[in-house]
């Protein structure tokens, strides 16, 4: 028999106050994104530690090298206090780094982390003349948010090595009014659906990237850092402006973008689903008024790995 193994602790909520902020990004066409102060840097953290080293405790029930994931809990909560960066994937790498520095026994282990995003909230001036971001209220996003997953192992002079890693901007959904058609596909007796030279377009889409030096996102020096909001900028911009004869079409042109915005990166992916709404009524008077409402499942699922 063979047989591979992980234990870990999953869902540590763990909300860092004044963290690094985040400066000296390039600039990228279709972002106006450039930094963010990190008064409040915020994730649901997990950790999963593989290797042999723990199969005793399987086999035999001997406990005597597991570090409880209780501790595991703690241990992230009290390393990330030390954690100077301004990025999650630094702030992975660091306390992963952390974990087989202080347990040599962990051969490897792997990060994971989910942005909770908190954004400042539209405060008067001082002078009462406009608004301003406030520097102490923030409030809670529940759209897209950031999520990184870190490999890290051991190399042999004994540093501690990212071996594979993801990015994503995930939960981005996006509606268009205008702009998008669907026509000319394989017709038979099965097909129902009528052609679209142009049509609304609702999608929910998950978009990840992957550096050709992992690196690259846990430097200090973010000037080649990719920033998941500057990415979901850029799909912003390209829905807007590219009339996309499918949704697959929609999501090649995305990729292609990305990968010309930023050189450093190595592949790109797409995960999304149409969510078009259901036509309920047309107005007689306008036919550009209609009511929508949501549609029922089943729903189309696309995807795309872009890589050089």
């Amino acid at each position: 028999m063979t047989h591979e193994i992980h234990y870990g602790k999953a869902d540590v909520s763990t909300y860092r106050t004044y963290a690094t902020p985040l400066r000296g990004l390039r600039p990228v066409a279709g972002s106006a994104f450039t930094g963010r102060e990190n008064v409040i840097m915020a994730a649901d953290l997990e950790v999963r530690v593989l290797g042999g080293s723990f199969w005793p405790a399987y086999t035999k029930g001997d406990n005597s090298l597991v570090v409880a994931t209780d501790t595991m809990k703690n241990f992230i909560h009290r390393e990330s206090l030390a954690f100077d960066g301004s990025t999650l994937e630094g702030w992975l790498f660091f306390v992963g780094r952390r974990f087989l520095e202080t347990y040599p026994h962990m051969e490897r282990l792997e990060m994971s982390g989910r942005e909770s995003p908190f954004h400042p909230a539209q405060v008067p001036t001082a002078n009462g003349e406009g608004t301003e971001d406030s520097t102490v209220l923030f409030h809670r996003g529940h759209g897209a948010r950031a999520t990184v997953w870190l490999a890290l192992d051991r190399s042999a002079k004994g540093d501690v090595t990212v071996t594979h890693h993801k990015c994503a901007r995930e939960g981005l959904q996006m509606m268009k009014v205008s702009g998008s058609a669907f026509a000319d596909f394989q017709r038979d007796e099965y097909t129902t659906l009528p052609e679209r030279k142009d049509r609304p377009l609702y999608i929910h889409c998950d978009i990840g990237w992957k550096y050709q030096d992992p690196m690259v996102a846990i430097r200090p020096d973010t000037a080649a850092y990719v920033a998941p909001e500057q990415v979901g900028d850029v799909a912003s911009t390209v829905f807007h402006q590219f009339v996309s004869l499918s949704i697959q079409h929609l999501l090649h042109e995305m990729a292609t973008r990305m990968l010309s915005c930023w050189p450093q990166l190595a592949e790109v992916s797409f995960d999304a689903e149409n969510r078009l709404w259901d036509l309920a009524h047309t107005s007689e008077r306008d036919e550009r008024v209609k009511v929508y409402t949501d549609p029922r499942p089943p729903f189309g699922r696309l995807g795309l790995v872009l890589r050089r």
